[in-house]
């Protein structure tokens, strides 16, 4: 604890000195916020043989900004924190695991504000770099089964209960989730995922509340739309250092906006897996009839959180229809990211354009990223 406030000492006193002169309008809002996480790694599959730490920790700090209503999504929000993290972690055994660090966007919703008292959830999603990965050579390192490279995608959940002690300062307590992984880029990929709590200060130069712009919002209408999105991905299947393949996938669903700032939808997965058809050809698994061994199916609901007019984040849950050849696992499945807007229109045979990138899991194994294209009519 005595080194987790040192840090944070540091990153306040290594603001800048004309930090302190601006006036209240162009600084209030802004600030750093730094949390002592304590924890556990969890085994999350019967693959996952790696010893478990009887303690884990991270340092987490975070460059946030609470918005003031300069854009109509952000009064729909509840003034969101928006915010830069970055995040050391020393999972307690440096020989296997190694240690992480983690650098993030993220955004805190608010779910219920009173005058000092406020509950929040955060989410963020970056890359992190580990130390120790799984590795032939040029280093001899094949305890770590569960990382395969030292660059991986790093998601952190975090849920806060805060008080306001003053205008400067909050003080808060709360749990947390994190998750690594190169989402079967490479294997080996089991991931490491950490559940903890931990607690934590906010300060703010100027103030933590600043005047915020109120305005009476125009309502959207709550349109249903028909979507298609394209997507790509790549697998290292089951071999370390192995070739890359590609898998194909598409989606079709029906959206709803609702409250102006959200859509929920449901639809249709299919996905193509070339690393898989491989497999099958080259064991002579089947033969004949490799094609349709190597694809999955799905049907899906989620809700896209609206951030304005360009970016949504999406949450998505999946139920198999049917399973490729060799997949193991659960029935259900998750996907999460982001989706960036080129185009956004109330009227017109195409009202949306925009890409994509999501997280793919079955439970808590990532299988891929899908990097995509979707359009709405």
């Amino acid at each position: 604890m005595r080194r987790f406030y040192l840090v944070f000492l540091f990153f306040v006193c290594c603001l800048p000195p004309g930090l302190w002169a601006q006036d209240q309008s162009s600084l209030a809002g802004y600030g750093i916020e730094a949390n002592f996480f304590g924890g556990k790694v969890f085994k999350h599959s019967p693959k996952f043989t790696l010893p478990i730490p009887s303690f884990s920790s991270a340092l987490d700090i975070n460059f946030i900004y609470r918005t003031c209503g300069g854009r109509l999504w952000e009064q729909r929000r509840g003034f969101p924190v928006i915010g830069i993290g970055i995040s050391y972690t020393n999972y307690g055994i440096d020989s296997i695991y190694g240690r992480c660090l983690g650098i993030y966007p993220n955004i805190q919703i608010p779910i219920i504000t009173g005058k000092k008292l406020e509950w929040t959830i955060r989410a963020g999603m970056g890359i992190g770099y580990v130390s120790r990965y799984y590795s032939r050579a040029p280093t001899w390192d094949t305890i770590n089964i569960a990382i395969g490279t030292p660059v991986n995608n790093y998601t952190l959940f975090v849920t806060d209960l805060r008080y306001r002690l003053n205008k400067n300062w909050d003080i808060q307590i709360g749990a947390n989730f994190s998750h690594i992984s190169n989402a079967a880029f490479r294997e080996p990929n089991l991931g490491v995922n950490m559940y903890g709590a931990h607690i934590g200060l906010r300060y703010f130069p100027v103030t933590s509340t600043p005047v915020c712009i109120k305005r009476d919002l125009p309502k959207l209408k709550n349109r249903y739309l028909f979507q298609v999105r394209l997507g790509m991905g790549f697998n290292g299947f089951q071999t370390t250092g192995g070739p890359l393949f590609p898998a194909y996938l598409a989606s079709a669903y029906v959206s709803r906006r609702w409250l102006s700032k959200n859509k929920m939808f449901a639809g249709i997965d299919y996905s193509y897996h070339t690393d898989i058809y491989a497999f099958l050809r080259n064991n002579e698994i089947d033969v004949g009839n490799e094609a349709q061994h190597s694809w999955k199916s799905s049907v899906y609901i989620g809700n896209e959180f609206l951030l304005g007019r360009r970016v949504g984040f999406m949450l998505q849950l999946g139920f198999y229809t049917k399973q490729a050849e060799l997949t193991i696992g659960a029935p259900y499945y998750e996907k999460l990211g982001f989706n960036y807007y080129l185009l956004q229109k109330e009227k017109g045979p195409i009202k949306e354009l925009y890409l994509s990138a999501l997280l793919k899991a079955n439970q808590t194994v990532a299988e891929l990223v899908e990097w995509g294209i979707g359009f709405g009519f």
